[in-house]
């Protein structure tokens, strides 16, 4: 199991730092609505990633991702276009990163935030989870990195586990923050969210390259 485990940590951790989701948790939580709309935030968006991740692990599984003890040629495959897609990812966030003094654009989405019922922040949580192309990107990697290890089936569940686990700490820490001081928070969450609208595209650049190499790594070493 610590071979599935270890196979989606950082993984995992790149779907945490995802910054819209972040920006837009901490939005929602200076609505009047934010002690419901937030928590159904996180529902939708443990749903989502727990939900794309057992499909993916469902059908990486019946597709026979090992070979002889070793990563089947078409999960290598797999790995190498994920790998060459979040590079590309990677260079177009780097190159349309705002210039000094230029103010960076945000979903209009986050424009009507204050008017979300329960059940839309719940839809939205499952959109930037499940939906994003990115996270789903690093979901279907996470899960066919898992079923090509072939620990048993319970296992495998817990090491999904540990992935949404890890993918939910950057949504999750906003909303626990507010929810053990609601004054104190404020503050730091307004700075954490003005630095991350202001470093957006970086951050999911670096995030990009990062992960797209490793997987272009385990790829090439894999064939």
């Amino acid at each position: 199991m610590g071979q599935a485990i270890g196979q989606v940590l950082s993984l995992g951790v790149g779907v945490a730092l995802s910054p819209i989701p972040i920006i837009g948790v901490i939005l929602m939580l200076g609505t009047p609505r934010a002690r419901s709309n937030a928590p159904a935030f996180l529902a939708g968006w443990i749903g989502g990633l727990a939900v794309a991740g057992t499909i993916v692990l469902l059908i990486s599984g019946a597709a026979n991702t090992s070979d002889g003890g070793q990563p089947a040629d078409w999960l290598n495959i797999l790995r190498l276009v994920l790998g060459l897609v979040l590079l590309r990812v990677a260079l177009r966030r780097y190159r349309a990163r705002p210039r000094p003094g230029e103010e960076p654009e945000l979903p209009h989405w986050m424009k009507s935030i204050d008017r979300f019922t329960g059940w839309r922040a719940a839809a939205f949580g499952v959109t930037l989870s499940a939906l994003n192309p990115k996270n789903l990107i690093f979901t279907i990697a996470a899960a066919s990195a898992i079923a090509q290890t072939e620990v048993a089936a319970g296992k495998q569940a817990i090491a999904l586990a540990v992935f949404v686990a890890l993918g939910t700490l950057g949504t999750a820490t906003p909303v626990a923050f507010y929810f053990a001081s609601q004054e104190r928070s404020r503050k730091a969450l307004e700075e954490l969210k003005d630095w991350m609208v202001r470093n957006n595209a970086t951050i999911i650049a670096v995030i990009c390259l990062l992960v797209g190499a490793k997987l272009i790594g385990d790829a090439i070493s894999g064939f």
